[in-house]
């Protein structure tokens, strides 16, 4: 495990926080711009895992496991996000023959 976190804290803080901002901000875009209700789903999969990452990279370098901690509720929260908005794709997908989300306008009525 020692080995593991020197390998981690050798690339400097700066180059994590960097790489986690590109990842949510490439979610974020994708989550703004996309009207396919799969890809805005793994837009929001891209901003939990930078998130996740950054936490990791925090507790690494702080020597404290409760980012960890954190990672481990975030992805048991991405596992249920999954599994129920999948379950909405399909439905969706059986009443309008589409996954676009401008079709749903048609559920309103």
């Amino acid at each position: 495990m020692d080995t593991i976190s020197h390998n981690i804290q050798a690339v400097p803080l700066n180059h994590y926080l960097l790489l986690c901002a590109t990842i949510f901000s490439i979610g974020v875009i994708g989550v703004l711009t996309r009207r396919n209700a799969i890809i805005i789903f793994m837009s929001v999969e891209l901003m939990l895992n930078s998130v996740n990452l950054l936490l990791t990279a925090f507790s690494v370098y702080r020597g404290d496991a409760t980012g960890q901690v954190f990672v481990f509720f975030i992805m048991a929260l991405a596992a249920a996000e999954v599994a129920v908005g999948l379950a909405i794709i399909v439905m969706i997908y059986r009443n309008t023959n589409s996954i676009d989300i401008n079709v749903l306008n048609k559920l309103k009525n």
